[in-house]
């Protein structure tokens, strides 16, 4: 397959990225971080490609976007795992934007813009990371939930319009996850990096619509949605 894995160089893009790259595909990886792009494509350099891009700025995410088009001709899989979260309890407003520009702004364009080409193709499969934090608000991360609140959402819009087509778009939902996005004081139920990326790569096998990943972020997730 060709794979393009939007936000690699760091939690579950990484581990993502080390799964598919030993599988017999091509992936395409991109990160802000050049310097760990380098190592990953010394790493594994038959199977990978990268691009430093940072999703914010949509002229150049769309420019990449182009050039790795050019490369593979054809795209089967893509996830976008790229996004910030930072606690801001105080309002900073250029906190607060400079999320926004990233996990709303940014985000849509690459959520968009992937699923355009699948459009031209008449197939692929669309993966979009988001959290269970965007089931709540919480005050100490205020641009975070809601950013998260709108990929949910958005990415339900994009299921709706794929219906009937060879286009398959999943959700991956995730709890708290032990990377470096996980921040705060007091957290529960961090999931180890590994045990979640091997769900969301079942979740991906099965072309599902929806996995909240693990067991206890499904029986939270549902409470968050019948009672919060």
């Amino acid at each position: 397959m060709n794979i393009l894995i939007i936000g690699a160089t760091s939690g579950i893009g990484y581990e993502l990225w080390k799964h598919y790259a030993t599988s017999g595909n091509t992936v395409v990886i991109t990160g802000r971080r050049n310097e760990i792009l380098s190592r990953q494509i010394k790493e594994r350099p038959v199977d990978t490609l990268a691009f430093q891009c940072d999703m914010a700025d949509c002229s150049a995410f769309n420019s990449m976007l182009k050039n790795v088009m050019a490369k593979l001709g054809h795209l089967d899989l893509a996830i976008v795992c790229a996004g910030v979260g930072e606690l801001n309890p105080e309002l900073d407003v250029s906190t607060e934007l400079s999320t926004i520009a990233v996990n709303v702004n940014g985000w849509t364009n690459a959520i968009d813009s992937i699923y355009k080409i699948f459009e031209k193709q008449r197939s692929g499969h669309l993966v979009a990371i988001t959290s269970v934090g965007g089931l709540q608000p919480t005050p100490i991360a205020p641009s975070y939930s809601a950013s998260k609140a709108f990929q949910i959402n958005y990415t339900k819009s994009l299921q709706r319009k794929s219906k009937g087509s060879a286009i398959v778009v999943t959700e991956i939902r995730p709890g708290l996850v032990d990377t470096r996005m996980a921040k705060g004081d007091g957290l529960f139920w961090v999931m180890p990096l590994n045990k979640a990326v091997k769900e969301i790569i079942r979740a991906i096998n099965k072309k599902k619509k929806l996995t909240i990943v693990t067991t206890r972020w499904r029986m939270l997730n549902w409470l968050l949605k019948h009672f919060a």
